[in-house]
């Protein structure tokens, strides 16, 4: 019998989140065993949980689920989408330059379905998530991987973006702030990128937008240009990702696109009215930036204070680190084992090697658990 292979654009797809410690992790937590999770750059888990307020208006809202909505998202939440933005100063956007899907992990998909034919080359930083480059292999693309500089605080390194960009290249992804490092690519420097690159276009991760204090590029500045797509997330801004809503802002002749060749109906309707209540309630779901910010900073002093690693600057709520020795798997099979923590071990992050990992900041006791199960592993080793 001819066996059924799996499809040769399948090999080079991973993620780690989905490896056999996370499932070990998942049993653990069904029996009843507390496991801390700071392998995920989730907001939820720094003290928040469901608002009632929040309950209330998916309760009262539940018969409209039944049935279909427009499968560009919609309208009231596009219309609250484009209010938020407005509330925030930014001026020009309308309905029409918003695409919401089924989180940012499908707002992916929407970018890369219309623009990629096979072998077709997109420009991908390295170290990044490994949801990009696994999203270029699945549209059967060639994700070619550029620098971004340990050594300038892994920012990315613009040369070398330039020097990889061929005939080939459809598109290049900047994630700002950067997931696993935290680096910010500043404002000035991605408009002269943009603009010196007219034909190529620019995908812009944004989903931690509101977990860093520095200036990004606004919807209004996507919208106004034929080379930009700019990814939210907009269930992350407000702490319960787990309702899968992101959106795309781009102009109109992007979304006309997208609206062509997506699959209609991605995002379930229920999910779109707590969209449009969270908007319309912004103020009250408000993320103290500072606090995390400050806490991430606690944690890398006291983390090279132990001199086990050394931790990079970043800006944003979650922060790389490198041990100084051992391997981050052992680091990490000992804290899920004998602790019931979770952390992220970057070893497969195109670009970087098995002394990486990665920690989100949780609540100041969580940590203190954190670092003090590492400080007994460092001395166990």
């Amino acid at each position: 019998m001819k066996p059924i292979l799996r499809a040769e654009r399948m090999k080079p797809v991973h993620s780690d989140i989905r490896g056999p410690l996370f499932v070990e992790a998942m049993k653990r937590q069904k029996q009843g065993i507390d496991v801390l999770k700071l392998n995920t750059g989730n907001p939820a888990t720094f003290g928040f949980g469901l608002p009632d307020s929040i309950k209330n208006a998916l309760m009262e809202h539940m018969q409209d689920g039944v049935g279909y909505c427009d499968f560009k998202g919609m309208p009231q939440a596009r219309q609250a989408i484009c209010d938020y933005e407005t509330s925030k100063g930014i001026t020009g956007i309308t309905p029409d330059d918003v695409f919401i899907g089924n989180g940012v992990s499908e707002v992916v998909s929407f970018a890369l379905t219309p623009l990629l034919n096979d072998g077709d080359e997109v420009l991908v930083p390295s170290p990044s998530y490994s949801l990009w480059g696994n999203s270029v292999y699945l549209e059967d693309g060639k994700p070619v991987f550029y620098t971004c500089d340990e050594k300038a605080n892994w920012y990315p390194d613009i040369q070398d973006i330039r020097s990889k960009i061929t005939e080939k290249t459809k598109a290049i992804v900047i994630i700002n702030p950067n997931n696993p490092t935290g680096a910010v690519l500043p404002h000035d420097e991605m408009k002269r990128l943009t603009a010196q690159h007219p034909d190529v276009l620019f995908v812009i991760d944004q989903s931690y937008e509101d977990f860093t204090p520095r200036m990004l590029f606004s919807p209004h500045e996507a919208a106004a240009l034929s080379n930009v797509i700019l990814l939210h997330s907009l269930t992350k801004r407000f702490g319960i990702p787990g309702l899968r809503v992101g959106y795309l802002t781009a102009r109109q002749e992007w979304t006309a696109r997208i609206r062509r060749n997506k699959m209609p109906w991605s995002v379930n309707t229920l999910a779109l009215e707590a969209a449009l209540f969270l908007t319309e309630h912004e103020k009250d779901f408000r993320i103290d930036l500072q606090s995390l910010l400050e806490e991430r900073a606690r944690v890398a002093g006291q983390l090279e204070a132990l001199r086990i690693a050394e931790v990079w600057p970043g800006e944003t709520h979650f922060l790389l680190a490198r041990l100084r020795m051992g391997k981050a798997s052992a680091l990490k099979d000992y804290l899920a084992e004998t602790h019931g923590m979770l952390i992220r071990d970057a070893g497969n992050f195109e670009g970087l090697d098995e002394r990486y990992f990665r920690i989100a900041v949780q609540s100041p006791e969580e940590d203190d658990r954190l670092l003090a199960a590492i400080g007994e592993w460092m001395f166990s080793i």
